[in-house]
């Protein structure tokens, strides 16, 4: 399968992204998108392209915002008093961003619009959600690795109707010393209030994404895109 390394230029956004094109085939591909997490690029997720259906496309985008050389963020992160305190004008920008890079991926590479996933790790997997949650008849699914649901979100969030068409796969390290596994349980119970078309999974980990995790990742897409 051929690799590239390309860039998407809109009327307000640009995301550096790599991508591993789908098999040839009669029928129109998938997309999944991957969102890596703070200071990490897009070569991260990219390593596990290939993990995925053939019959994929593949993407992983760069957040728009730098921390220093090579190392990208989907919005800034600071600490006050103890509590995660996050540059919310950023996040905010970032979900509308994902969204129309979202459409304009759709529209380049032909992509069956009914096979559409989204997901991420740590706070790739904050704008998965993020996005997911408020635009949740755009996707076949989100997945969400080893991260949390920011409270900014919630009053954003499409009604319990809306998000029962939207799996969620959600999977957290129980050892996770970056963001405790109490950040995946609590998610968990808020969205179960909201629909019940929810996969979850702990593995013995701490913030990474394991081997079985991926492979019930897997798994669950081509379950959902059948």
């Amino acid at each position: 399968m051929e690799i590239k390394t390309d860039a998407l230029k809109g009327e307000e956004l640009m995301l550096i992204y790599k991508i591993r094109e789908a098999e040839l085939s009669e029928k129109k591909a998938g997309l999944i998108l991957l969102l890596h997490g703070i200071g990490s690029n897009e070569e991260d997720l990219f390593r596990l392209a290939n993990q995925f259906p053939p019959d994929f496309v593949i993407v992983s985008a760069r957040a728009p915002y730098t921390i220093s050389p090579g190392k990208y963020t989907w919005f800034e992160l600071g600490f006050s008093n103890g509590e995660r305190v996050i540059n919310a004008e950023q996040a905010e920008k970032s979900r509308l961003v994902i969204n129309t890079f979202i459409s304009q991926l759709v529209d380049k590479y032909d992509i069956d619009q009914k096979k559409v996933f989204l997901g991420g790790f740590s706070q790739g997997g904050i704008m998965s959600y993020s996005v997911g949650l408020t635009f949740p008849k755009k996707l076949a699914g989100i997945f969400i690795l080893s991260s949390r649901l920011l409270p900014e979100v919630k009053p954003l969030i499409r009604p319990g109707e809306e998000l029962q068409s939207l799996p969620i796969f959600i999977a957290h390290g129980k050892n996770d010393p970056v963001l405790p596994l109490t950040y995946a349980t609590d998610a968990l119970a808020y969205l179960q209030t909201l629909t019940n078309n929810i996969t979850y999974h702990e593995y013995d980990m701490v913030h990474t994404v394991g081997e079985k995790e991926l492979a019930d990742l897997v798994d669950w897409i081509f379950a959902k895109s059948l």
